[in-house]
Formats: C-alpha cells, sequence, structure tokens
C-alpha cells in the first residue's frame, strides 16, 4: 500500500497516499472492507483488531503527519485513548480556553481523582512552562478552539521534552498542511477527522499519529480493548475526503482570510480573532513556525446572547450548526453550550468558513449582522 515517499509535497501525498499496490487491473482505489471475521493466520485475526480499509486511511494520514497512525471511531475515542494510557493520579497540563468535550473529560477525570489537572493560557508561554514540574502530559491545542489561542508549539514541546514530559498536540485546527508536531518533537498529533480531513459533515472519526513504537503500542490496545474502532465504510469516506483536502483546506483558508479582513471592518463587530491578521495578537507568534491561518474565525457581535443568537439564526448560506471543517460554512453562538469554557465571551460566535464564493458568504454574513439589530 502506497505510503509517503520523502520528496513529495503535502498535496502530493493526499492524493497518492493509502491507495492499492499497482498491477494489471488493480483497482485504484481501497475498496470497503466489510469483514468481521478473519480465516485464522494472518496479521489481522478479528475485526476489532484490523481491518484494510482503517489500514489505507491511517497509511493516508501517518503521510501527512509524518509518523504511524491509528484511527478511532471520533476524536473524542482518541483523545480517551490518550488518556486512558495515563497512570492513576497523572498530572496534565492543558488549555484553559481549549476544546469543551476535551475540558470535560478532563474535568471528570480529575473528580474522579484519576488525573490532576492544570488549566493554563495556553498562549503565555512563561505560564504553561512553570505548570510544567511534576507533569506527566502537556496536552497542546493550537490553535484552541474557540478563542484561536496560538501556542508557540516549537519552544513548548522542546521545554516539555527536556523535563521526559509526555506531548499530544490536537492539530485539528491547524492539520498537517499548516504545521507537524511530530516534526517538532511531539509525541502524539490528534486529528479530529470528521472535520477538515473528510471534510464533508457525514463521518465522525478520529486518528493518533506518532513515532515511537511504546505509545504505538499502548494506544492500538486503548482502541482494540476498548472498542474505540472506526466503521470501514466511514474510513472510506474519510480517505475520498482526504484526496481533496488541501484544494479544500486552500480554498476555505484563502476565504477567511478575506471574511475576517472584512469582518474587523464591520460596525457590529467588537472583536476578531483570527492569527492571519497582521493586527491580531498571536499573529506574529503563529507566523514564525505555522505555514498558514486556517479557516477558523471567531468573532464577538456588538449586542448581547439573544442577539448574538439572531445572527446565527438569521444566515441563508452559512449554516447555524455545531462542528467544523466542512466545504460548507457554519457558525454558532459557543456559549450557547453548557459545557463551554466561562471565559469565551457569550457573543462570540465561530464561523468555520466553507469553500463558496466569498462574495456570496460576506453578503450572508453582513446580512445576518444587520438583521440581529432590527
Amino acid at each position: 500500500m502506497n505510503s509517503k515517499e520523502p520528496h513529495l509535497r503535502p498535496e502530493t501525498i493526499a492524493i497518492t497516499a493509502g491507495r492499492p499496490e499497482v498491477g494489471a487491473d488493480s483497482a485504484l482505489n481501497q475498496p470497503i472492507s466489510l469483514n468481521s471475521t478473519f480465516v485464522a493466520g494472518g496479521a489481522i485475526g478479528y475485526g476489532r483488531y484490523g481491518n484494510e480499509t482503517w489500514t489505507a486511511l491511517e497509511v493516508a494520514i501517518g503521510a501527512l503527519e509524518g509518523g504511524k497512525t491509528l484511527s478511532y471511531s471520533s476524536g473524542m475515542a482518541a483523545i480517551s485513548a490518550v488518556f486512558s494510557t495515563l497512570p492513576v493520579g497523572a498530572k496534565v497540563v492543558a488549555s484553559d480556553q481549549g476544546y469543551s468535550g476535551v475540558m470535560t473529560l478532563l474535568g471528570n477525570l480529575s473528580a474522579a481523582k484519576k488525573v490532576s489537572v492544570k488549566f493554563v493560557a495556553i498562549a503565555d508561554t512563561d505560564q504553561v512552562i512553570a505548570a510544567l514540574d511534576g507533569a506527566d502530559l502537556l496536552w497542546l491545542e493550537s490553535p484552541t478552539n474557540p478563542a484561536l489561542d496560538v501556542a508557540d508549539l516549537p519552544t513548548l514541546i522542546k521545554e516539555a521534552k527536556t523535563r521526559k514530559i509526555l506531548v499530544a498536540v490536537d492539530n485539528t485546527f491547524a492539520t498537517a498542511l499548516i504545521q507537524q508536531p511530530l516534526a517538532m518533537g511531539a509525541d502524539i498529533v490528534m486529528n479530529s477527522v470528521t472535520k477538515y480531513l473528510a471534510g464533508h459533515s457525514d463521518v465522525l472519526l478520529g486518528s493518533l499519529s506518532t513515532n515511537d513504537p511504546a505509545h504505538y503500542k499502548a494506544l492500538e490496545g486503548a482502541r482494540r480493548f476498548n472498542g474505540s474502532i472506526p466503521g470501514p465504510f466511514e474510513a472510506w469516506l474519510a480517505l475520498r475526503g482526504i484526496r481533496t483536502f488541501p484544494l479544500r483546506f486552500q480554498r476555505a483558508s484563502e476565504n477567511a482570510l478575506e471574511i475576517a479582513k472584512r469582518l474587523n471592518q464591520h460596525p457590529l463587530v467588537t472583536r476578531v480573532r483570527y492569527p492571519g491578521l497582521p493586527t491580531d495578537p498571536q499573529h506574529a507568534k503563529a507566523k514564525a513556525f505555522m505555514r498558514g491561518f486556517g479557516a477558523i474565525v471567531s468573532f464577538e457581535y456588538a449586542g448581547d446572547a439573544t442577539s448574538t443568537d439572531k445572527v446565527c439564526e438569521s444566515s441563508k448560506i452559512v449554516t447555524y450548526a455545531t462542528s467544523l471543517g466542512g466545504v460548507e460554512s457554519l457558525w454558532e453562538r459557543r456559549r450557547r453550550w453548557p459545557i463551554e469554557s466561562a471565559s469565551v465571551p457569550e457573543t462570540l460566535i465561530r464561523l468555520s468558513v466553507g469553500c463558496e464564493d466569498v462574495d456570496d458568504l460576506w453578503a450572508d454574513i453582513d446580512a445576518a449582522l444587520l438583521a440581529a439589530k432590527k
């Protein structure tokens, strides 16, 4: 099965990796393997232990991230697998404005006294380093969801590794097209494959990539015995999505930068959060090691929670829904979710910019902003 060639660029890897071996009348695409049972004597053994379609997806993601990869039934399943390998009482350092699902899971594990958690402002490098004393895991998410704070990944990863601390990075927002944490020295990279990699809002999947055989074995065991396996059809859909991932991501990122610029000038927007704007406080840091700025724009509306909800309800092209990373644009007021961090402003809208015509998008966004004031 094709894997990453060292001289190939990501745009080529996304199209070529994870395909069947080439031969006379060989299939161009990996078929869907609908098998729970395998004849004895082979490498798989049982349907919970492996699947040819999973493997093809894992080869493709691994080629992009630069590490051996495991796929899981969802992003949260992948994240849970990482936390399940920690010893009881392990100290975890994580963002205080990270993905709400991770913060909730860590809060539950802490309440059950399974781990000890230190939540930090991940963009404050000194604060993060100060919290590393005695830590077992540094969980980095950058840019963060939904505030788009940027962690100084090269510095933090290097500092944690000098202390022999496990480092895992949620790369969902940036993707391997913008940054490769394993190349920076991280131990594990997580992707919510549901988002940009699959890209069509039709599957739930997650992945973990690592270059450490011991970590791989532990994470594979967590998947095997916790049962957090992906479905072969979902894996096939995600693999198909990866073929157009660089094209989709480029278009969405270009749209995001333009939308962020226009929002920054809008009288009904009090703050725009997008590292691609030179005026953004995260810009210089992000530019130092990231190859782009992604396709998520968060902004704060000049109103209250009710009027901000009305903004999201008033759009015709942008869909009022959670999640992100699909070809279509989505937005929502993040504090509508009770588990969202209390430090996230009530009027913050997270906008996942899609691949539509940028002027059509802007006309829809502008109309929705104005509609909420009527």
